[in-house]
């Protein structure tokens, strides 16, 4: 098959053709149909996951038609269209036993642990718990921008922050991931303040139901629109400025969601435990979302409450994929790119 191949950390990927994968007994061998191309993949570009091993192919916001499964495997068949989240569970463990394989001790994830989705196949493991049939109606490419950043704001809102109509929510940073959470906190009947630094991205923002859009002053200008504070912040980024302006933004027994990975330099945030405290606020850390939560996003999508789809910018091929994941470090992207091999 060929894939896009990292021989080194921060250098150029290389177009290659390497063996096929293997199919195990408990596993399903996927031929790839569409996978968006995300921040988190430039982190492990970048040497920021020390879980990953080179040589590399990255890539995890996958759809695709199952080719090959295990003998073990009961659920799916071969023809079946998939997708996985991107951090798949064991099974045996306590957390995935209780069914949130999102937090497994002994998670596999495409892309970083094991080779992703940058080819023209990719073998997913535990298939019969981990993989996600997607619906006739949607399209592979749509199905691919639920990849990690739009299941990730779903999760951040609906399942851990359980955000209601009439709140305020504030979104810092309007990647794919922020606008993301733009539409569905929208949907879900929610007043949406999304902050960013570039005018474009704001203005998308808004397009997508946000109220009002904030660049500069961020704490204070999210005060004075809200009355009081934010219910609900999203730190849709992952950086020092960002976290900490979401945690401070937030009213009295407000909800701070970290969807934004903080990695290198911006590791370690000094977050204001004190204004936690005194306001008791609530502080969730969201690690994408379990198979059994991808129910309620896909009839939201089939019902048309959120259209994931719109979210897609732009289309490549597996040639454009290096390229693209470099030009992440200068956040070049408006929305979501998608790999079609």
């Amino acid at each position: 098959m060929r894939a896009a191949v990292m021989q080194s950390f921060g250098s150029p990927l290389s177009l290659e053709r390497v063996d096929d994968p293997v199919c195990a007994p408990d596993g399903a061998v996927v031929k790839v149909l569409a996978t968006g191309v995300c921040r988190s993949d430039w982190h492990g570009w970048m040497g920021h996951d020390p879980s990953i091993t080179l040589p590399h192919v990255g890539g995890h916001e996958l759809c695709g038609e199952i080719l090959e499964v295990g003998s073990e495997v009961h659920g799916f068949a071969p023809g079946d269209r998939v997708t996985v989240p991107f951090c798949c569970g064991c099974g045996v463990c306590e957390p995935c036993r209780l069914g949130e394989t999102q937090v497994c001790e002994r998670d596999v994830q495409p892309g970083f642990t094991i080779w992703g989705s940058f080819a023209e196949l990719v073998a997913l493991p535990k298939a019969d718990l981990n993989l996600v049939r997607v619906p006739a109606e949607l399209s592979s490419v749509h199905a691919a921008s639920l990849g990690c950043r739009f299941m990730t704001a779903w999760a951040a809102l609906h399942v851990h922050a359980r955000v209601r109509a009439g709140e305020w929510v504030a979104v810092h940073g309007c990647g794919g991931v922020g606008l993301a959470a733009v539409m569905i906190a929208a949907a879900a009947g929610a007043q949406v303040i999304a902050v960013d630094i570039d005018e474009r991205k704001l203005q998308r923002a808004r397009e997508l139901g946000a109220v009002a859009g904030v660049s500069g002053q961020v704490v204070a200008s999210i005060v004075e629109l809200t009355g009081g504070g934010a219910h609900v912040s999203l730190d849709a980024l992952g950086s020092v400025t960002t976290c900490v302006n979401s945690v401070s933004c937030l009213r009295r027994r407000g909800r701070h969601a970290q969807v934004g990975l903080l990695l290198g330099d911006q590791a370690a945030p000094q977050v204001p435990m004190g204004r936690v405290i005194s306001r008791e606020l609530q502080v969730l850390g969201v690690h994408g979302m379990a198979v059994r939560h991808y129910d309620g996003m896909l009839r939201a999508v089939a019902s048309g409450a959120v259209q994931p789809g719109e979210l897609v910018a732009k289309t490549i091929g597996l040639d454009g994929v290096g390229e693209e994941v470099a030009s992440m470090g200068r956040f070049a992207q408006d929305g979501v790119t998608v790999m079609v091999p």
